[in-house]
Order: structure tokens, then C-alpha cells, then sequence
């Protein structure tokens, strides 16, 4: 069976509305109509603290256990002023603590697991750019088309959660985005990167 997690870095705290959650619920969605079990986890509800070390007496060993049985991993995040948020940039600064740590064939310990970015709010091309480089210096492999958002109208009121409907190209990203990772992980799992 292939997994998917998908941690949501909204700044908000469950059970707040929050467009990055929606975004990961449909991606999440896709996936389950492909066959992929998932888990959707805000880390606003968890105690991660800022470091780049495994263990820091917080939640975070807990969350890693997740990203490391997963073979898909969603990142989800609103873009604030151009930038991913904090929240996020702490997620890919503890995944930095494993940077160095291979398994017995010498990978990288996500190697073999796939990433994708989900974001709401203009900016999202910069956004999954910087999150795509990391998920990838960290050994995570990225389907094409590993990436879903919305950015509306420029300087725009309206948040994603707020709209009547899935705007058709959003729906079409997300389901390729689904599709794309699903199918990588899957080969994969039946295929291996070669010891190192």
C-alpha cells in the first residue's frame, strides 16, 4: 500500500479554516481515489520548535516517524509576502537534521519518496521553487507537476476556503498532481534508487 502524509503549515491551529488545509484535503482526496492511504496533520497543533536537530524535546520525532513511513510527502503552506511560512521553513530545518543519515545502501532516508507543495496566495512559482530545491537536497524525488495552487486576482481579498467552487484549473492541477506523485511512488517502491 502506498502512504501519503500531508502536513499543513497554516499559522492557525485546528479546527481554524484555513485554505492550505483545503488545498492538502483535495490533494489528499486524489490520492485515496488512486489507492493511496493518507494523513493530513497541521503542525500549528503540534510543539515543533526551531532546529535543525532530530530530537529537541518536542513533537517533532513523532511527526518524522510519519515522514519517514510515508512515501509521499505533501507540504502545505500559505505564502506570506513572498515566502513560504514559518511554520513550513521549520518543517524543512528539522527534515535538515537528517540530511547526513543514510540507510544501509548509503541513501539519503528519504530517498525513494516523493514530494509535492500545495500554497494559496500569489508568489506560489517562487514558493514551490524553494520547497521543491529542499524536499530535493534533502533526497526526496518530485513528480512533474508536483505542485497545486491558487493565487486569484492580484492584491485580491477572496481566499481560496472562500470560493463557491474549485476553479477547473486548480481541480486539473491537483488531479495531475495526485496522479504524477502516486504513479512515481509506486515505481519507486517496485524499483529502488541504486546503493550509493
Amino acid at each position: 500500500m502506498t502512504r501519503a502524509l500531508a502536513l499543513v503549515c497554516t499559522l492557525t491551529s485546528s479546527p481554524d479554516p484555513s485554505s492550505s488545509q483545503l488545498l492538502a484535503d483535495q490533494v489528499m482526496a486524489e490520492l485515496r481515489g488512486l489507492g493511496v492511504e493518507g494523513e493530513t496533520l497541521r503542525v500549528a497543533d503540534f510543539d515543533v520548535r526551531p532546529g535543525v536537530e532530530v530530537d529537541l524535546g518536542d513533537d517533532w520525532p513523532r511527526l518524522r516517524e510519519k515522514v519517514l513511513a510515508a512515501d509521499i510527502l505533501l507540504i502545505a503552506t500559505p505564502i506570506w509576502l513572498g515566502h513560504p511560512s514559518s511554520l513550513c521553513q521549520r518543517v524543512l530545518e528539522r527534515l535538515n537534521a537528517d540530511i547526513s543519515e543514510t540507510d544501509d545502501q548509503g541513501r539519503q532516508l528519504p530517498s525513494g519518496k516523493v514530494g509535492a507543495v500545495v500554497g494559496n496566495e500569489d508568489g506560489a512559482h517562487k514558493v514551490s521553487a524553494d520547497v521543491f530545491q529542499g524536499l530535493n537536497d534533502l533526497g526526496f524525488s518530485l513528480a512533474p507537476g508536483a505542485v497545486t495552487y491558487w493565487v486569484g486576482e492580484a492584491q485580491h481579498g477572496t481566499d481560496y476556503q472562500d470560493l463557491d467552487e474549485t476553479p477547473e484549473s486548480v481541480a486539473a492541477n491537483t488531479r495531475a498532481l495526485a496522479a504524477n506523485a502516486a504513479h512515481l511512488a509506486r515505481l519507486l517502491k517496485d524499483s529502488p534508487y541504486p546503493p550509493q
